[in-house]
C-alpha cells in the first residue's frame, strides 16, 4: 500500500509491507465553492445576528491571523473593504493588525505571505507585539482571573472585526469568532493565564460550551468589544466550502455545526501504528503549530503504540523560550519535563514542551522533519531520516497484524474514539 503524506509544500511517500493496510482519518471530502468570491460576499451582505455597518468618519481595525494560519484573505477581505467604503469609510481610517499572539512577528517584507499586494499598497498594516506593554491596554479581569490586556490600536479604533477560520482547536474546541483578537491581539500575560486552562478536563479538541479557556476567551472578546466576524471553513485542499459574517457568537453558533460535519471522524477502536500528518504548509511550519496534528493523532493511538510525525518544520521550533527551556541540561526525558514545568509553573512557549511529553511519554514517537537530528532530539523526538525508515522501524517494533491508522490532515481532523 503506498502512503503519501502532506510535508511542507510537497509530499513524502512510502511503502507499506506486503500484507499491510491502513485506514485513513481524514476530514470528509466536500468541494470547494463555486464562486468562493460570492458566498463570502453573500455572508458579509447578509449578516448574523445584532449588528451594526460602520459609519462614516469613524476608524475600523481588523484583527487578520498570521502566517501560521491558512487564512483566504483574498476572499474574505474584499466585500468587507468593499462595503466600508460603500459606507464612507475612508481607506486611511482602516487598520490591518496581524493577530501574532505570542507567535513570532512578521516583518513588513513577510506581509504578502498572507495580503494581497494591493491591499498593503493601499491600508495600513501593523504586527502585534504581546510582549510590547506600551502597545498595550488593561481592560480588568475575567470571570476567571485572567488579565485583560489588549493591543491598544485595535481598542481605540470605533469600529472593530475579526477574520479568520473556524477549525478544531486541541484544547480551545474551536478557533474563530472573536480569538484572533482575544488572544491573537492579547498581551502575554493574558494569553499565559488564559492557556494555562489547557490542562482542565473540558479544554479539549471539539469541545465549545463547557470549555473554561474558549468560554474565557468568549468573555474577553466582550470586553474588547468586538463588531463583526467574518469566518471561513476550508476543506482538507484549504479551499473555502462556506463562510459566515456578522456578530461573532452568532458566527461560532452557525459555524461549529459545519466544521464539526466536516471534520469530526468517528474511530472504532486505537491503532498501535499512527502516522500523521499536521497537513503540509503552514500546518508544518514549526514544530510549536505542527504538535496540534501529535496531539489530534495521539487521542487514536494506543499507549504502547507507536507514532510518526511528518512535520518540515522550516522554522524550526517556532518559540525562542521553549527552545531555551528544552535546553536546560537538567531536561533529558519527559518525566523531567512534567516535575520542571510543575516546579516552574505555566508559561506560553515552554507549555508545548508539556504537550509534547504528554503524549510522547506514552506513545513513541518519531518524527520526519527537515530538522537537525540533534536539534529534534533535544526537544525529545526521536528523529527519522524519512517516512519510509521510520515506517520500517515502526512495524519492526509492533506485533504482526498491528492496526495502522493515517491523519494526513490530523491538524483538522477531530477523531472520535469508539464511535462508528
Amino acid at each position: 500500500m503506498r502512503l503519501t503524506m502532506p510535508f511542507g509544500r510537497g509530499s513524502l511517500s512510502a511503502d507499506l509491507p506486503a500484507g499491510c493496510t491502513a485506514e485513513v482519518i481524514r476530514p470528509r471530502t466536500q468541494p470547494p465553492a463555486a464562486d468562493p468570491a460570492a458566498l463570502v460576499r453573500d455572508a458579509v451582505y447578509s449578516p448574523l445576528g445584532a449588528v451594526r455597518p460602520p459609519r462614516a468618519g469613524q476608524t475600523v481595525a481588523i484583527a487578520i491571523n498570521d502566517k501560521t494560519r491558512p487564512v483566504p484573505h483574498e476572499h474574505l477581505l474584499p466585500p468587507v473593504l468593499q462595503g466600508m467604503r460603500h459606507a464612507g469609510v475612508r481607506d486611511e481610517d482602516v487598520t490591518f493588525i496581524i493577530a501574532t499572539g505570542t507567535h513570532p512577528g512578521m516583518t513588513p517584507d513577510e506581509y504578502d505571505a498572507i495580503l494581497p499586494r494591493e491591499i498593503i499598497a493601499t491600508y495600513r498594516v501593523l504586527c502585534h507585539d504581546g510582549g510590547d506593554e506600551t502597545n498595550l491596554t488593561r481592560l480588568g479581569e475575567t470571570a476567571r482571573g485572567t488579565p485583560v490586556w489588549i493591543n491598544s490600536v485595535y481598542l481605540a479604533a470605533d469600529y472593530r472585526i475579526v477574520i479568520g477560520n473556524i477549525e478544531p482547536h486541541q484544547f480551545q474546541g474551536f478557533s474563530g469568532g472573536v480569538k484572533s483578537a482575544a488572544i491573537g491581539l492579547a498581551g502575554a500575560s493574558t494569553i499565559n493565564h488564559n492557556h494555562a486552562m489547557m490542562r482542565h478536563e473540558g479544554a479539549r479538541l471539539g469541545e465549545y460550551d463547557a470549555n473554561p479557556a474558549r468560554l474565557d476567551v468568549e468573555e474577553i472578546g466582550r470586553m474588547i468589544g468586538i463588531d463583526f466576524a467574518v469566518n471561513a471553513i476550508l476543506n482538507s485542499d484549504k479551499q473555502i466550502v462556506k463562510a459566515f459574517a456578522g456578530d461573532p457568537a452568532a458566527v461560532m453558533r452557525a459555524g461549529i455545526p459545519a466544521a464539526r460535519a466536516l471534520c469530526q471522524i468517528p474511530v472504532a477502536e486505537p491503532f498501535d501504528l499512527m502516522i500523521a500528518s499536521p497537513g503540509g504548509h503552514p500546518k508544518d511550519i514549526n514544530i510549536y503549530q505542527s504538535q496540534k496534528g501529535m496531539a489530534h493523532a495521539a487521542l487514536i493511538t494506543r499507549s504502547g503504540g507507536r507514532l510518526i510525525l511528518c512535520a518540515a518544520c522550516p522554522e524550526g521550533s517556532g518559540n525562542a523560550d521553549y527552545e531555551r527551556w528544552m535546553a536546560d541540561a537538567r531536561i533529558r526525558s519527559h518525566a523531567d519535563v512534567f516535575e520542571r514545568f510543575e516546579r516552574d509553573g505555566f508559561r506560553v512557549g515552554r507549555h508545548k514542551a508539556w504537550q509534547v511529553s504528554r503524549d510522547a511519554a506514552r506513545i513513541h514517537t518519531s518524527l520526519v522533519s527537515g530538522l537537525d537530528a540533534e536539534f529534534a532530539r533535544g526537544l525529545l523526538f526521536e528523529p527519522q531520516p524519512g517516512l519510509q525508515s521510520a515506517i520500517d522501524a515502526a512495524l519492526a517494533a509492533l506485533p504482526a497484524g498491528a492496526r495502522i491508522g493515517v491523519m494526513p490532515a490530523a491538524n483538522a481532523t477531530i477523531p472520535v474514539l469508539g464511535s462508528t
